[in-house]
């Protein structure tokens, strides 16, 4: 069942983080599903400019509808990630989508709030909700290319000032995480300092955390043993997930792990069977094993078993 993010985040705010999954494929969208399903977690399914274009918006908006028919018990929300303008508008008038999200944090701070408010004005007339962004986060990750020279941390006072001036119903905070798979160099924590200070500016406000894969040491390795080159890839510790739950963060993504979990299946699997040539088994294989993963982030995100009494708040 597909709900709006203002639903999910009102049944979360303080108590844990949503997950927000990027998928591209059936395969992601399945195993997604299923691992949510096992966990009894709600769920937000992101899909970036680069999955619209992958294959074609239509075709992953045909995957989700299916899935949401094949999962019943499913709730979810469909999330634009880093929209720009233009893409934006082309969400808002599909009538799919729950919510978009508005990154123009690349723009000054006034160009970014005249561009934000102007989506928010379009989304909120189709019941829309909107996420922009305040500060930049560093790192590659498709679309996004920020050096870590030019990645400054949000502004507390300066969210509070682009919040009352845009309308946005969700911020994405830079508080030191960082796009991809090489997002630190040794061990870094979230700047939990930030977190407070904008809930105690703006308590009840839902915020989001962008570049929050672990990066799992223990992927990395079997990818590099199967013929990966990956280096040194340092994530978020899983840790923190759930004291930035506490202070107001809602939604917490999630895209660089899951690629890691397709990575590793495919290598391994042909690494080991150097005459398969058919793409099923591993797709088998992955759907399963990042089934697994899902249901293991929700845990840690504190989503899992929330299902019920999400559903009983909802009134379904």
């Amino acid at each position: 069942m597909i709900v709006t993010t203002a639903q999910l985040f009102k049944h979360a705010y303080g108590k844990y983080a949503v997950g927000a999954y990027n998928i591209n494929n059936a395969e992601q969208a399945m195993g997604l599903f299923k691992g949510c399903i096992s966990s009894q977690a709600p769920f937000i399914i992101q899909i970036s400019k680069g999955a619209r274009k992958y294959t074609d918006k239509k075709m992953l908006e045909a995957i989700i509808r299916a899935a949401d028919s094949i999962f019943p018990d499913a709730i979810f929300a469909v999330h634009l990630d880093h929209g720009d303008e233009e893409t934006c508008y082309d969400c808002i008038n599909s009538g799919f989508y729950s919510s978009v999200m508005i990154d123009a944090s690349h723009e000054t701070y006034a160009k970014n709030v005249e561009i934000s408010k102007r989506v928010v004005e379009a989304a909120h007339k189709k019941g829309i909700s909107v996420e922009a962004e305040l500060g930049m986060l560093g790192g590659v990750e498709e679309d996004i290319k920020v050096e870590d020279g030019h990645a400054t941390l949000t502004n507390p006072a300066e969210a509070q000032d682009f919040v009352q001036k845009t309308g946005a119903d969700c911020l994405a905070c830079a508080i030191g995480t960082s796009h991809g798979a090489y997002k630190f160099k040794g061990k870094q924590s979230l700047h939990f300092n930030v977190l407070k200070d904008i809930q105690q500016l703006m308590p009840g406000y839902p915020l989001v955390m962008h570049g929050s894969s672990s990066v799992p040491q223990d992927e990395v390795a079997r990818i590099n043993a199967a013929g990966g080159k990956l280096g040194s890839a340092v994530g978020v510790d899983v840790n923190e997930y759930l004291p930035a739950a506490k202070l107001g963060v809602t939604k917490i993504n999630i895209d660089t792990d899951g690629r890691l979990v397709w990575t590793r299946v495919h290598r391994e699997f042909f690494r080991d069977k150097p005459t398969e040539f058919d793409f099923r088994p591993p797709g088998k294989i992955f759907i399963e094993e990042y089934a697994k993963f899902i249901a293991s982030r929700n845990v840690l995100l504190g989503s899992a078993n929330q299902l019920a009494d999400l559903k009983q708040s909802l009134g379904k």
